[in-house]
């Protein structure tokens, strides 16, 4: 870990190093995360994940769905012990997966492991996260019922963020929703992160 990571983390370091080694190991093992992953995972997963801190209420509830591994919900989860994190994952492995790193990590009050597709999972949320799991298109169908009235979806997305958006206008204008592309940083020597932040139009 870095020093700017352990400046992050504070007293939640021994916590993220330990999550960090869980997935160079068994996510690796269990085909969670490709073998190449174990040299990047700080750099492109942690940071990439925290990197929606900043755009996170306080005390508010968040939905990750596809969390497959648990990004980007458990690096936040662990930076933010004032959340409670749902994580929705259809697959077996991976909500077996999750199950056990929340009894590992001790996160069972604050976070819990829903196995279900998101559109088949009933429930409302502050915020809805998401990273590289869909076309803006089919990101919105599910993540839109799980959003509340006055909630956000935030989707950690690449650099053609922009143009799907652009390919959206119609749904989103159908829904009533705005969407805006911004660039965060979990901290200044991070890389920085895309995000696509969706909310209702006012």
């Amino acid at each position: 870990m870095d020093a700017p990571t352990q400046a992050l983390y504070g007293d939640q370091q021994e916590l993220i190093s330990q999550y960090v080694d869980i997935l160079a190991s068994r996510g690796i093992e269990w085909g969670l995360l490709g073998p190449r992953e174990a040299d990047r995972l700080w750099d492109r997963h942690i940071l990439n994940s925290v990197a929606l801190n900043e755009l996170v209420s306080q005390g508010v509830s968040v939905a990750d769905i596809g969390s497959g591994a648990g990004l980007p919900g458990l690096p936040l989860a662990i930076l933010r012990p004032d959340l409670e994190v749902t994580l929705i994952e259809p697959l077996l492995r991976r909500s077996t997966f999750l199950s056990g790193v929340v009894d590992e990590l001790g996160l069972g009050d604050r976070v819990r492991v829903v196995r279900s597709r998101a559109e088949e999972h009933k429930g409302r949320y502050d915020v809805v996260t998401s990273r590289a799991l869909a076309p803006l298109g089919r990101l919105l169908t599910w993540s839109e019922p799980l959003r509340a009235p006055a909630g956000q979806i935030l989707a950690l997305k690449g650099s053609s963020a922009q143009d799907e958006i652009d390919a959206n206008v119609q749904q989103l204008r159908t829904r009533r929703l705005v969407a805006e592309v911004l660039t965060a940083r979990a901290h200044p020597a991070a890389e920085p992160a895309t995000i696509v932040r969706i909310s209702r139009a006012h």
